[in-house]
């Protein structure tokens, strides 16, 4: 079975502000992998732990497509760069597929020190 491939307004944009040799090779790794075994793992694709985006992680080299299937859909959410450790969305780094996304450096709310 053939599994439709949607990508959302976002995923498109996010998809858009990279290089075109990028776009074609995110592209191609969506249309190979994702159309006919979108849950299967392999290198390519992972099972993400529990979060609230997305089930599934297509990898391309260090590009990432972040994606949920739905019955015979398989919904791209999220195009980004892997660096490091980091998720890279539109150049900046990407927290919103993490159940505890990392605080910002600090000590928290600041307080009056009147």
């Amino acid at each position: 079975m053939a599994f439709r491939i949607t990508i959302t307004e976002d995923a498109d944009r996010q998809l858009r502000s990279l290089p075109a040799r990028e776009q074609r090779m995110l592209e191609a790794a969506v249309l190979s992998r994702l159309e006919h075994q979108p849950t299967i793992p392999t290198k390519a694709i992972k099972r993400l732990r529990p979060n609230p985006l997305a089930a599934f992680e297509l990898r391309a080299g260090d590009l990432r497509a972040l994606h949920n299937v739905e019955t015979d859909e398989v919904v791209i959410l999220v195009v980004g760069r892997k660096v490091g450790n980091k998720l890279i969305v539109e150049g900046d780094e990407f927290h919103g597929h993490q159940d505890h996304p990392v605080a910002p450096p600090g000590n928290g709310p600041e307080e009056d020190s009147q």
